[in-house]
């Protein structure tokens, strides 16, 4: 198949991540991937670090004509079979120029687990539209997607080579026997810095070799560390910035924590899991689709530090509960959250679907 992305996004976040390992994985497969997004936008640097053939449109809005023109050439130019939307402007203009170019099908992939913006970039727009977790599923319909046209595909994750040794500890000058605890996340309201930070204070008086790691940037970067150096926690609470070797620091730490207020599912949490960390997530929108409360990691509600806090007092102080949340942590890539998984359920979505709508491959 000859499959166009479309991503009017100019982030870095778990969006972005999930198109660019499927298309890696898609392209595996043998199937023809390119991309359409902005000149400037992080996902397409990107793909072309990887060697994706990328194209460039601003799609500002769904009133981007020239866009529009651009794009319904490029369709019937190259004679794509799929176009996959990601975001509301690329599949307003995007979409509506393969409605014009007759591509054969377009779907819509559904990230986020927030209220949608625009209900016919769902319905009238995409033939198809992904869900990336069953939350995400039973909102579409909900808001009135027709049920026979979504369908679940979870985010999967390349199964990790586990690090043998991370240089984080020495990095931070932290003792081999200090636990401690990482939160790996693009820095925004919605991922629950402020709701850690507010957890953990009483606990580094009580527990004096305890540190927590924060890794990621965002728009709320200086704010959070703003909040740190001003508190006089800097040396406990470790702002690490953006990092490419998240391996390295699963490694180097004791147990991932995530208190997310929002989650369509959570990359990050597979990523921790899948390297062996026990979790700590909030019980909200798709995390408890990956994590089962006692069994392979705790859920407290979102929006509370005591009861944040008190599953981390669990994590540092009970290291049979570590281990045991540790071995079934290690399981979640025998549940389906693996980039295989991911490309194989995708392209029989796209193949399925081009059968229905009478298009052979």
């Amino acid at each position: 198949m000859k499959i166009l992305h479309s991503e009017s996004s100019k982030g870095w976040g778990g969006q972005e991540i999930r198109t660019l390992k499927e298309m890696v994985a898609m392209r595996e497969c043998g199937h023809t991937v390119e991309l359409i997004c902005p000149g400037d936008a992080r996902l397409g640097q990107r793909c072309v670090e990887q060697g994706f053939t990328v194209h460039h449109a601003r799609m500002r809005s769904g009133g981007d004509m020239h866009s529009m023109v651009r794009i319904k050439s490029l369709l019937q130019r190259r004679a794509f079979d799929v176009l996959n939307t990601h975001s509301g402007h690329d599949s307003l203009v995007a979409g509506t120029a393969a409605r014009l170019a007759n591509t054969p099908l377009i779907v819509r992939t559904r990230h986020l687990a927030l209220p949608i913006s625009s209900l016919a970039t769902y319905t009238w727009i995409p033939h198809r539209v992904i869900a990336v977790s069953h939350f995400v599923r039973r909102y579409l319909i909900s808001a009135g997607v027709a049920e026979k046209r979504v369908e679940t595909i979870y985010d999967g994750i390349v199964k990790p080579e586990l690090v043998s040794h991370s240089t984080l500890r020495a990095e931070l000058g932290l003792k081999p026997d200090a636990r401690v605890a990482c939160m790996v996340a693009i820095m925004r309201d919605e991922k629950g810095h402020e709701d850690l930070i507010a957890a953990v204070r009483p606990l580094l008086e009580t527990h004096p070799d305890f540190h927590v790691v924060m890794a990621g940037d965002g728009p709320a970067f200086e704010r959070i560390k703003g909040i740190v150096e001003g508190l006089g926690i800097a040396h406990r609470i470790h702002m690490l910035g953006f990092r490419t070797d998240i391996p390295n620091i699963f490694r180097g730490c004791d147990f991932f924590v995530l208190p997310t207020h929002q989650e369509a599912l959570g990359q990050a949490f597979i990523e921790a899991m899948a390297a062996g960390l026990p979790v700590i997530g909030t019980h909200v929108d798709g995390v408890p689709e990956l994590i089962q409360h006692d069994v392979n990691g705790l859920l407290v509600p979102p929006r509370d530090p005591v009861a944040l806090r008190a599953a981390i007092v669990r994590m540092i102080d009970e290291a049979p509960l570590r281990e045991r949340l540790r071995r079934e942590s290690l399981r979640i890539t025998e549940r389906g959250f693996t980039v295989g998984d991911m490309a194989y359920e995708t392209a029989l979505f796209y193949r399925r679907a081009l059968h229905e709508r009478g298009h052979r491959q």
